[in-house]
């Protein structure tokens, strides 16, 4: 597969079941709109979740150019579990150190991953085409997804009342071969910034649209740069601007040129605007070439609602941000993860159709943290006043010798999960806990080992519930063992996994459970544990409630909690006095 050369990669149109006369008209489960990263990533997490999905694109071909191209960790934790992680971290750039300079000085440094003990860096640098490829790779070896390419959804109805078994969205879909119609219980929109699906709903995003232009120049060169992401201000070879360098795989390095609100976007893509900027900045005698070119604009917006009935909003269809801080696609992509679990409850009757609303809460909440930090960075970066400006070069000029200035340097807040506080899905903690994990807080990785063998602690989670036991099996008594054993076979199981200090209950034999030795003690450290400590893990590796003790009747009215089966008249979930 490495070989394959995704920017150019052309995918082939064929006539679907309901295009023909004597083809049977069903209604699909889901039907993805989209087929780029957030799209791909609903489907594929759904469909390892059982449930069939057809994706409708209206294109044939995936992303070309660098587009999206810093990956967060937290992402990339997910694409493990969607089965490509490790492949996009072979080929990625991997990289946790940023550098900030203010004209020809650096002014500090950082380091976003300074601890060990970590399966996956803090970000790696991968164009989003060699992304989707992946994605796309992955989504063909599973039979329960179609990808339908040059589909473009032309229409939307939705019948029925949301909630009830009657209720469905019918699409119209034009094709190289005409109009056809077809029908699923739940849309989801990842149909990107312009998203037709939802101008044919009729709602709008509202934000704030900057006005300001930059220039991505995709440049193939040999060079000694480190692998780091370096972004000036003020530089001498582009003054009274920004830039940001990142190298790319394939010996590709991309660099954005801030250009000012007055540049003409076309004449600023020709080579002889373009070559010079680069030239400044490499040096006279650098060699390189020109792979791709884009002048930009931006906005901070979102939906107000990423919910519609039965069709639900993800990535940029649902919000967009600016490109510094790297919070679009991993936001997106954590969209899809939150949305996939949900609906795969809903679908198979295990949660009621109102566990969807949750996503939308969730999300949306996620978004304004994104949207508030974007919009900071960029008024950071391009000070529209002769005040800001003051400020920002004071702080620069401060945060080379004093570490508070640092903290108001803002050259891109990077991109970190949401952590959800108030979600409804979370239960209220009743025993004292270090503050790190809380619910709602997405997991943290940590070494562990079995049987001899090195391995990691998220792979154990994620894609069911999981109660996190600190602690041998052995030294539960046997009914708690019992109760933790019937509900790992409840309609909707909780699964345990045990995590000790002890080597030797690490390598014991209670096949029947999975027991995993905390050789360094981080798991503990990271999840302040202590003996008995238990954790209630989502499908999507959030948190929902921990205890100090296993009380299996707490882990499944917990559970039941975050499926949204609990009655109104018991939340919010109380602390025993």
């Amino acid at each position: 597969m490495s070989s394959i050369d995704y920017q150019r990669l052309t995918f082939d149109y064929r006539p679907c079941a309901e295009q023909s006369n004597s083809g049977a008209q069903v209604t699909h489960p889901v039907i993805v709109v989209g087929a780029g990263p957030i799209g791909l990533a609903t489907a594929i997490d759904l469909a390892q979740q059982g449930v069939s999905v057809v994706v409708l694109d209206d294109d044939c071909t995936l992303s070309t150019g660098s587009r999206a191209i810093c990956f967060a960790k937290r992402t990339l934790d997910i694409f493990d579990r969607l089965g490509c992680g490790e492949r996009m971290v072979q080929k990625g750039v991997r990289w946790n150190v940023g550098r900030v300079f203010l004209r020809d000085q650096e002014v500090y440094n950082f380091d976003l991953l300074p601890e060990a003990g970590h399966h996956r860096p803090a970000f790696i640098n991968l164009q989003q085409y060699y992304v989707e490829g992946y994605l796309f790779d992955r989504a063909r070896e599973l039979p329960n997804i179609e990808i339908r390419w040059k589909n473009k959804v032309v229409g939307l109805e939705q019948q029925g009342t949301p909630g009830t078994p009657d209720a469905r969205v019918t699409l119209t879909v034009e094709t190289p071969d005409g109009e056809y119609r077809t029908t699923a219980r739940y849309v989801v929109a990842a149909d990107g910034s312009r998203s037709p699906v939802r101008k044919l709903i009729g709602v709008d995003s509202h934000g704030r649209t900057f006005k300001d232009r930059f220039l991505i120049a995709d440049v193939k060169m040999t060079a000694d740069f480190p692998t780091e992401r370096w972004f000036w201000f003020d530089p001498p070879f582009h003054p009274n601007q920004s830039v940001l360098l990142h190298r790319q795989p394939d010996d590709v390095w991309r660099i954005d040129f801030q250009l000012g609100w007055d540049a003409d976007p076309v004449a600023e893509k020709a080579p002889e605007r373009v070559i010079p900027r680069v030239q400044a900045l490499l040096g006279p005698n650098a060699k390189f070439t020109l792979e791709w070119v884009s002048v930009y604009t931006f906005s901070c917006l979102r939906m107000d609602d990423f919910r519609h009935g039965h069709v639900l909003f993800a990535g940029d269809s649902a919000h967009g941000v600016s490109p510094f801080g790297a919070r679009g696609a991993n936001s997106g992509v954590q969209d899809a993860e939150n949305l996939a679990w949900k609906l795969a409850l809903v679908l198979a009757g295990h949660a009621p159709d109102a566990l969807l609303d949750t996503y939308a809460r969730e999300r949306e909440y996620a978004a304004d943290e994104n949207i508030r930090n974007s919009t900071r960075s960029t008024d950071f970066i391009t000070p529209k006043s002769p005040v800001s400006r003051v400020f920002r070069d004071a702080v620069l000029t401060l945060a080379r010798d004093h570490a508070f200035a640092r903290q108001l340097v803002n050259s891109g807040r990077l991109s970190v999960p949401a952590v959800l506080h108030d979600s409804t899905l979370n239960t209220a903690e009743c025993d004292a806990f270090a503050a790190r994990m809380v619910p709602g807080t997405a997991c943290v990785d940590a070494p562990l080992s079995r049987q001899g063998r090195d391995g990691w602690l998220l792979p154990r989670l994620g894609g069911r519930f999981v109660a996190l036991v600190f602690g041998a099996p052995s030294s539960l008594d046997a009914s708690a063992l019992a109760a933790l054993d019937a509900l790992a076979r409840d309609s909707v199981p909780v699964v345990p996994v045990f995590v000790t200090p002890d080597a030797e209950a690490g390598e014991d034999t209670h096949d029947e459970y999975s027991v995993w030795h905390d050789a360094q003690g981080l798991a503990a450290q990271r999840y302040d544990a202590a003996p008995g400590t238990v954790y209630l893990i989502r499908p999507d590796q959030h948190v929902c409630a921990r205890w100090r003790n296993v009380d299996a009747a707490a882990i499944a009215a917990a559970r039941e909690r975050a499926i949204g089966r609990t009655a109104p008249e018991l939340a919010p979930m109380q602390c025993a006095a």
